[in-house]
């Protein structure tokens, strides 16, 4: 076991010493944008096409390295930045929470949650809570992972593991949930519509994988729990960088009136959400789009964030005396733009790349041909499933959005499947395994920069290789033992959800 573990070792500072020797993030995309450019051209020129997944005029590449590729660069350069999906949601995030943060507000979270949570289990916590945290969008980044890195080092432990176990948990576990998400509801969508080439009655609910990713959730907190204690903190030793920790002291009467002022204000913004989600008040919902998922707390998500964050940090400092007028207030979100400013120039540059992507059709390409290749085999539905799974972990290496990718691959995979007796649910299931993978080691993924941030907070040297060399352990493991769950589920026939049954006309 010691000399596996120190073989694990070796292996993992090898990832790191290759993967810190790459360019700066906004340097790789660049690079990555021009290698699209010429792919393109190349695709192009040799003619290359498949069929249209829905039966249309036979897919292939846009030659960008033409005059109309460059008018489309030029005309959609600001809207590609600007329209970025996690750009806009992180920065307001981050603003209401700097309030809280600058108050002292989580640093007092910090010490309450240290003293109550036994230090046996908060590992355990941190990567369930993780794992929860999707059904609350981008949240789990902006919150969870400073604050698992903050808890940890109060403890004496080190703080760059507590971001790995809370960033396994809210992107390695991306798929595991107990609650649904607006993420369930947009791939149902998408797999309903690609069922329903084969029968146009189909339909595909919300719920359609809930059972399996429900039940993964114990699976990937236990993993992550394993990897972070077992693997991650040995390799990353005692922490000796310059940060100084939360002081593990009581506190101050101040500053207990103010975290019981803050929760009374969260109480207060809680009972005015439920109000609004209230029927027969309702304020909150749409009579057009009905029920949860259709409301404006789901819609506006961001915007609650930034205001659950800003008003209970408001009314802390207020209380505690940490806030005394406007300008500490303006100072303290200031502050935080600041620590942001390197994620902000490395989306701009992601955003290029990932319209440049878009406009090329070579993920369609490869997704066409992967489904091929797989249909060609003419495996049974264990091998066709765990296929599936790698297929999509090895295309959210170089493409991040959950909904773009079944775009293309449902389109294909679910009438494909649905031919060969699979349902739509089991296909769906299976891309979900695979699509939380592979995300905590791409370098490609929308979130990425920002974890590195919070990466540097503690360890001004560390880099890409440095990110994906702690977390690759996460994703091997996963990558065995989800896939794994996922066969013996198929192979005991469980339902991957409420009326979702595994093999069509049984």
């Amino acid at each position: 076991m010691i000399a596996a573990r120190g073989w694990l070792v070796r292996a993992l500072d090898t990832v790191e010493r290759v993967g810190n020797r790459l360019p700066h993030p906004a340097s790789l995309f660049v690079l990555l944008s021009l290698a699209v450019v010429v792919a393109s051209w190349a695709v192009h020129a040799l003619g290359w096409t498949v069929p249209h997944p829905t039966g249309g005029a036979p897919v292939g590449a846009t030659n960008l390295l033409s005059l109309d590729g460059l008018h489309r660069l030029i005309e959609g350069f600001v809207p590609n930045f600007l329209n970025f999906g996690p750009f806009g949601p992180v920065l307001v995030c981050l603003l209401g929470l700097s309030v809280a943060e600058h108050a002292g507000l989580l640093g007092a979270v910090v010490r309450v949650v240290v003293g109550a949570t036994p230090a046996r289990f908060l590992t355990l916590v941190i990567v369930f809570t993780g794992a929860m945290s999707h059904t609350a969008g981008d949240v789990g980044y902006v919150l969870l992972l400073p604050l698992a890195a903050a808890l940890f080092h109060t403890v004496g432990r080190h703080p760059i593991a507590g971001l790995a176990a809370a960033y396994a948990g809210v992107s390695g576990g991306f798929a595991a949930n107990m609650l649904l998400s607006p993420t369930d509801v947009t791939l149902a969508g998408i797999t309903q519509e690609a069922a329903r080439i084969v029968d146009p009655a189909y339909t595909v609910t919300p719920m359609a994988s809930y059972y399996f990713l429900a039940s993964s959730v114990l699976l990937v907190t236990l993993t992550g729990t394993f990897v972070t204690e077992r693997l991650v903190e040995p390799r990353l030793g005692a922490y000796r960088g310059s940060a100084v920790p939360e002081p593990a002291v009581p506190l101050t009467p101040q500053e207990r009136a103010g975290l019981r002022w803050a929760l009374l204000a969260l109480l207060a913004l809680a009972a005015i959400v439920a109000l609004g989600l209230w029927p027969p008040v309702g304020f909150l919902l749409d009579a057009e789009r009905p029920g949860f998922l259709g409301s404006y707390l789901v819609r506006g998500l961001v915007f609650w964030i930034f205001v659950f964050g800003l008003v209970p940090g408001l009314v802390y400092g207020i209380v505690a005396g940490t806030i005394r007028r406007d300008r500490d207030v303006y100072a303290g979100m200031a502050k935080n733009m600041e620590v942001v400013a390197g994620y902000i120039v490395a989306v701009f540059f992601i955003a290029q790349f990932v319209n440049l992507f878009a406009w090329s059709g070579l993920g369609v390409l490869a997704a066409v041909e992967g489904a091929a290749t797989l249909k060609a085999l003419g495996l049974g539905a264990i091998p066709l499933m765990v296929g599936l799974v790698l297929l999509t972990a090895a295309i959210d290496m170089v493409m991040g959005s959950a909904s773009a990718k079944w775009a293309m691959l449902g389109t294909v995979m679910v009438p494909m499947f649905m031919l060969l007796g699979y349902s739509p649910e089991l296909t769906q299931t299976a891309y979900r395994l695979g699509d939380s993978l592979t995300n905590i080691i791409t370098p490609l993924s929308s979130n990425f920069p920002l974890v590195l941030l919070f990466f540097q907070r503690y360890d001004a040297k560390a880099g890409i290789g440095t990110l994906s060399a702690t977390m690759l352990p996460y994703t091997l493991l996963n990558m065995v033992v989800w896939t794994l769950f996922l066969v013996c589920w198929v192979w005991m026939g469980i339902p991957t959800g409420p009326g979702a049954p595994l093999f069509l006309g049984r």
